[in-house]
Order: structure tokens, then sequence, then C-alpha cells
């Protein structure tokens, strides 16, 4: 089930962030992610968030972060990958979105196949100044 975040939330949320960060991206160092962590932790509430709740138990075990149309980043916990759960919060923001755009790290394969997969395409790239790795900038219109 996919719903808009709540307050509650952030502590499942937050840990799911840093567990699919360190994971997805073995490239950049853990402490990268870490020392970010709290910063995100105090933004995050302001973005606007959907998770997708295990209809079972409840469980968040996947989360899509959006400011105004730029995805922030699709964070599917590990045992819940390649079950369609990010196609799935994927395609729910495209309903609600006229265009996308998106930042992935070039080395991020997975991450660049499942957009391109979804019809994004790759419109420039940079540099992250942050840990100068070098990203894709990727967009969707409707």
């Amino acid at each position: 089930m996919i719903r808009k975040f709540k307050e509650n939330d952030l502590t499942d949320i937050m840990k799911l962030w840093l567990d699919t960060n360190i994971s997805a991206h073995d490239f950049i160092p853990e402490d990268y992610w870490k020392n970010n962590f709290e910063m995100v932790k105090e933004i995050l509430p302001q973005a606007e968030v959907y998770v997708f709740e295990e209809e079972t138990d409840e469980q968040i075990v996947a989360f899509v972060g959006l400011t105004d149309n730029y995805i922030a980043g699709i964070f599917v916990r590990n045992d819940y990958q390649a079950k369609g759960i990010g196609r799935q919060l994927l395609d729910y923001i495209k309903e609600i979105k006229p265009s996308l755009k998106l930042s992935v790290y070039e080395k991020n394969i997975s991450a660049i196949e499942f957009y391109k997969k979804a019809d994004f395409v790759i419109e420039s790239e940079n540099i992250d100044e942050d840990n100068n790795e070098k990203e894709f900038v990727m967009s969707w219109d409707r």
C-alpha cells in the first residue's frame, strides 16, 4: 500500500535511507552517509514523501522523496528489491506529476537501468561536489 508520510514514520524511513544508500553506493565511503544522516533527518519531513507499507504487518519497506518535481530518491529495503515496489512508487508519482527529474551516480548502473526502463532519459552529467562522483541528471515528461 502506498500512502503519504506521517511524522511517526521518520525513524523507520531514516534507517531505510541509511541502509539503502550504503548498500547501493559501495563506491562512496559509508561515513559520507552517516555524516549526512542528521541533516537529512531534519529536512526529510519538509519533502513530499510517500511510503510503501507491507499490507500484512504495516511495515515500511520502501519510500520515495520529492521536492517539487525532483526525485530525491527511491529507497527499497534490500530484501524487497526486484519485486516491483520501486516501480509501483515511481508509477504512483508519475500519476501526480507531469514531469520528473533526478540525479543518479554513473556507477549506480542498476538505478540508471531502472529509470531508463521507466522512460527517463539522461539530460546531462556533472560531478557531485560532495564526493567527486560523476552523476547523470535524468528526466521524464508525460
